[in-house]
């Protein structure tokens, strides 16, 4: 009885993590619902620079993956030892345990690959978008930032 509310505990915490892995694109070519079929203003330059970065899609906010796996290593660690004093610390220490690589887990699947491009204006003024990597920016390519519904992006143009 103990084993299968174990793995019933088991397999709901699992989709409810890997459920929140799931994180809009934040490249230029991804839009939202909300910026379909809206006007958006343009302007033309000159690729200055070209940087990667590392993109939180979650905005640090989630701790998803570290209440997972806390949750699935504590009971877990429950089950291990014959007395009540041994269930105990070991609930404990795989909660501990369990949050740590929960939290690298939902860290490692919510981080993107992104580019920061700075932008020469055809006014001269520079300006940097940062955004998902989807397309490849090189020193010198003509561009075009799109801005508009509360998002600005670059893409090749």
């Amino acid at each position: 009885m103990k084993f299968k509310f174990v793995l019933i505990s088991g397999v709901l915490l699992t989709s409810a993590l890997l459920s929140g892995c799931a994180a809009p694109g934040l490249g230029g070519g991804d839009y939202n619902r909300r910026q379909v079929r809206g006007e958006m203003n343009v302007r033309l330059g000159v690729v200055e620079s070209v940087r990667d970065v590392t993109i939180d899609a979650r905005g640090g906010e989630s701790g998803t993956g570290t209440m997972v796996g806390a949750a699935l290593g504590g009971i877990g660690g429950s089950t291990v030892g014959g007395s009540d004093r041994a269930n105990a610390a070991g609930a404990i220490a795989g909660a501990v345990v369990g949050g740590l690589i929960g939290g690298a887990i939902d860290k490692g699947t919510n981080n993107r690959r992104g580019v920061e491009v700075t932008v020469r204006l055809e006014d001269g003024r520079l300006t940097a978008i940062t955004q998902e990597k989807d397309e490849e920016f090189r020193v010198g390519d003509k561009v075009r930032i799109l801005s508009g519904q509360g998002v600005t992006r670059v893409t090749r143009g």
